[in-house]
């Protein structure tokens, strides 16, 4: 999926929209995206303007939009999805291995573990050059727009 296709999907816009493109996805089972880190983003202006560090929530969130676009592009093909907005809805075990710098391309890697009642379970794990830098487990649900 390039840009476009996922701004079909979520509602975020920029600085908040968190995924550049998806690379791998399997309905039902998992996705790879990522994020191209840039100094300019508006971010490390506070964050830390002597040594910039990527925030983790940023790339929690980040991890719960790739899980979104999961979670959508796994619904019955037959849904009508025109008016359905994707919703994070929780963060379990979430933990922090490494710092993301500016000029790092982020990996989200996320997988199904259930789907119960509209509300999905994913694992999600974040890289940087195949190394672990976050992970938490992520609950999401669809909701439609009245």
């Amino acid at each position: 999926m390039n840009i476009n296709e996922i701004m079909e999907i979520l509602p975020h816009r920029y600085p908040i929209l968190l995924v550049d493109r998806v690379s791998e996805l399997i309905t039902n089972e998992g996705i790879i995206a990522y994020k191209n880190v840039s100094i300019n983003e508006p971010i490390f202006n506070g964050h830390f303007p002597k040594h910039p560090i990527y925030p983790g929530v940023m790339i929690l969130e980040g991890l719960a939009q790739a899980g979104s676009l999961l979670v959508f592009k796994s619904l019955p093909e037959d849904e009508d999805k025109s008016k359905l907005v994707p919703y994070f809805t929780g963060i379990d075990k979430a933990k922090f291995r490494r710092p993301v710098l500016p000029g790092d391309r982020l990996e989200y890697r996320v997988n199904l573990i259930k789907s119960k009642l509209g509300i999905w379970k994913l694992d999600g794990k974040a890289y940087v050059d195949d190394k672990l830098v976050a992970q938490a487990e992520i609950k999401a649900m669809v909701n439609k727009l009245d």
